[in-house]
């Protein structure tokens, strides 16, 4: 267990990681604040948070399965199918009958659903010994599938304050949706930092074998963490429905696994497991929306704005390689 103490206490080569990824946060937002107009703008600022917030509830789900040693490319069809569901359930007749009750169901049972995603993908990593990134595979194609055909592929409006409040809130004049996502980072900081199940979470994805002739629960832990993650993505998806007062199955949570990946692994979780940095994720979170922004603001094209995100993937990965040798 000596080897899941050292990842609970990084060495200084991680905490140089975070230094890295908080010098290209200054630098984006220096060369915002000169070049892009209106950059410093208050409706500028919550617009970014209120993308950041999504992309953070998700990367730290996601890294949280990372930190098991594995992936999850289902979170974006996660997304779609909680973010489709909430809609059908507050407009059906048994919403409009009972409002509230309508509201706080549109609210729980998406969720629910999003853990059964993640209990399923849990489950044929932990228990059936498949890849997860085959594993997984499965949701990413037919999570989106099931979430159009519950729509009909038809784009799902509506009007509802106390719904929408998830998106559109504000407390203490900053978005709601931010405030939700430091929240849960306080909840899994603590998790990861003060509980037996957040170490070995680090002590799977430290040392597998070690932590199962240990007497660790590895099985229980990596369900766990595809649980976590999948209801984090769900939550991330009702928020996306929730601002924009409408549900778009086919666009929501589009590409997130790769903002959710990227953010994670910009934030210092390494690929291989073990670490879990929770706050990190919140970091790499705020990089990758900023540089989306920028390209956008800037004039760049969207595609061009995801080579970008790949290329920043490709170089995190790189840097931890380099590292480890």
């Amino acid at each position: 267990m000596d080897q899941t103490v050292s990842i609970e206490k990084p060495p200084a080569r991680l905490g140089s990681r975070i230094h890295g990824g908080l010098l290209a946060l200054v630098l984006l937002l220096v060369f915002n604040a000169l070049v892009t107009p209106n950059f410093l703008q208050l409706q500028t600022l919550f617009v970014n948070i209120s993308q950041v917030a999504t992309i953070a509830i998700v990367a730290m789900g996601m890294t949280l399965v990372i930190a098991t040693g594995g992936i999850d490319l289902s979170v974006g069809a996660v997304m779609a199918l909680a973010g489709a569901l909430a809609p059908l359930i507050f407009l059906s007749e048994f919403g409009v009958a009972y409002p509230a009750l309508g509201v706080a169901v549109a609210f729980i049972l998406p969720l629910i659903v999003a853990g059964f995603c993640g209990l399923f993908n849990g489950a044929m990593v932990a228990v059936l010994g498949i890849q997860p990134i085959i594993a997984t595979l499965i949701l990413f194609i037919s999570g989106r599938g099931i979430a159009q055909v519950l729509t009909n592929g038809n784009l799902q409006t509506f009007s509802n304050p106390a719904f929408s409040y998830l998106g559109t809130g504000k407390i203490l004049g900053l978005p709601f949706q931010g405030w939700l996502a430091l929240a849960i980072a306080c909840v899994l900081f603590l998790t990861i930092t003060r509980t037996t199940w957040g170490r070995y979470l680090l002590a799977v994805g430290g040392n597998e074998r070690a932590a199962f002739l240990s007497g660790g629960p590895v099985r229980r832990v990596k369900i766990g963490a595809y649980v976590i993650c999948a209801v984090l993505s769900g939550l991330a998806g009702l928020i996306v429905v929730a601002i924009n007062s409408a549900s778009d199955a086919a666009r929501n949570g589009n590409l997130m696994e790769l903002d959710a990946i990227a953010a994670a692994v910009v934030g210092g979780a390494l690929l291989q497991g073990g670490r879990a940095p929770i706050f990190g994720a919140i970091l790499g979170a705020i990089i990758i929306q900023l540089v989306k922004y920028t390209l956008l603001a800037n004039g760049v094209e969207d595609e061009v704005a995801l080579i970008a995100k790949a290329l920043i993937i490709v170089a995190a990965v790189w840097i931890q390689q380099r590292r480890k040798a």
